[in-house]
């Protein structure tokens, strides 16, 4: 068994725009260890957010190898796919994407693989969000909404959380207050972080910072 949460050998996800392939991942090489905080930057268009989908099993490869937590996620059927994913990945995204009609505790409750009020509630208020179970999202600041949604990446345990420009949305001292929890989670919890930011702040709470563009790491 070796030591990597992600590995991608010669990846590469190609779109057929008209006439035009667009190459959003040009033979991606990366190893990113169990319990790494790992930030990936780079100009709009070099591949970031395509590498998070394929990393999160949103998205396939055109061609080449990857694996997740020892997994080869291409020889598993869409079932099992969706199975790793929800067991062992954690999602956290610029817009919350918490679902308004629902309270936060709904939102929580609705992903897990056996539905546990209790632990729900214990991990919101961890977050500080203790009495605030029955408020809807639209009730709630920014930070507050981000810290649901981190709240709802760790509901099934998962060994990796996959954020997309989690700070997009905050002001700064919202967004560093969610980068703490993060750095926490790592640091406490062992939890394997991928970040994709534009924002060197937040980049600078994490242990290496990738540099992409063309579809590659710099």
């Amino acid at each position: 068994m070796n030591n990597y949460i992600i590995e991608f050998k010669d990846v590469w996800k190609t779109y057929n725009m008209g006439n035009t392939e667009i190459n959003a991942l040009a033979g991606l090489n990366l190893t990113l260890e169990k319990g790494s905080f790992t930030a990936v930057m780079g100009p709009s268009g070099s591949g970031k957010s395509t590498f998070l989908h394929v990393a999160g099993i949103l998205d396939t490869p055109t061609k080449g190898f990857f694996r997740i937590n020892g997994k080869q996620a291409s020889k598993l059927s869409v079932k099992e796919q969706a199975k790793l994913r929800r067991n062992e990945i954690g999602f956290i995204f610029q817009r919350f994407n918490l679902m308004s009609q629902l309270t936060i505790l709904e939102n929580l409750t609705l992903p897990m693989i056996n539905e546990d009020t209790q632990k729900a509630m214990n991990i919101l208020d961890n977050m500080g969000l203790e009495g605030k179970y029955a408020k809807r999202p639209g009730q709630l600041s920014g930070g507050e909404q981000q810290r649901v949604a981190i709240a709802r990446a760790l509901i099934n345990d998962p060994s990796i959380i996959l954020a997309d420009e989690p700070t997009g949305e905050l002001d700064s001292k919202n967004a560093n207050s969610i980068m703490q929890i993060l750095h926490d989670l790592n640091r406490n919890k062992d939890v394997s972080i991928v970040i994709v930011t534009h924002n060197p702040e937040a980049a600078a709470f994490t242990d290496q910072i990738l540099q992409m563009r063309d579809g590659n790491i710099v």
